[in-house]
């Protein structure tokens, strides 16, 4: 099998990218399971679509600061990912509904095997793309999901992964 077969046949490991803890356990899961796979990682993040409509430049600046706010996140994360896995990700940046973009996203890109989620462990619930598993989403993506608890020490992250 030559080198290009591999990549061609190596799994890409979708995450969503945000700020909450969980997604550090994602992240770490993830990174693993690309790293020993010979996989790759691809980032997902969303920016919610401004509802400001009274001031039209005041709703492009608050657009822009998500934006560039976002834009830093994914770098940030970036740059984790090649941290561990010596790989850089592919970057996908979307504004809109998060189940609507984060759905196209995966159809539209088939070398993206698994999407990779992290579970809140809070009072608030295991977050909106993990709640909407088993309603919105249901039958709507076709690539395995893997939940991280978000609690998960990194020695429990390394041992499943």
């Amino acid at each position: 099998m030559s080198e290009t077969e591999f990549y061609e046949d190596a799994r890409t490991f979708l995450l969503v990218v945000d700020r909450s803890a969980e997604m550090k356990a994602a992240l770490r899961y993830a990174c693993r399971r690309a790293a020993r796979t010979g996989g790759g990682i691809a980032l997902f993040h969303v920016v919610p679509q401004t509802e400001f409509h009274h001031f039209k430049t005041i709703g492009e600046l608050m657009d822009h600061e998500a934006r560039t706010e976002a834009e830093r996140r994914l770098q940030e994360v970036a740059g984790e990912v090649h941290r561990q896995i010596g790989k850089f990700p592919e970057l996908y940046f979307r504004q809109g509904d998060a189940l609507t973009e984060l759905t196209k996203v995966i159809a539209e890109t088939p070398s993206i095997s698994v999407l990779v989620l992290g579970a809140g462990t809070g009072t608030e619930g295991p977050g909106p793309i993990v709640s909407a598993l088993s309603g919105k989403l249901a039958g709507k993506i076709n690539i395995p999901v893997t939940i991280v608890p978000g609690d998960l020490t990194l020695e429990q992250i390394d041992a499943i992964s």
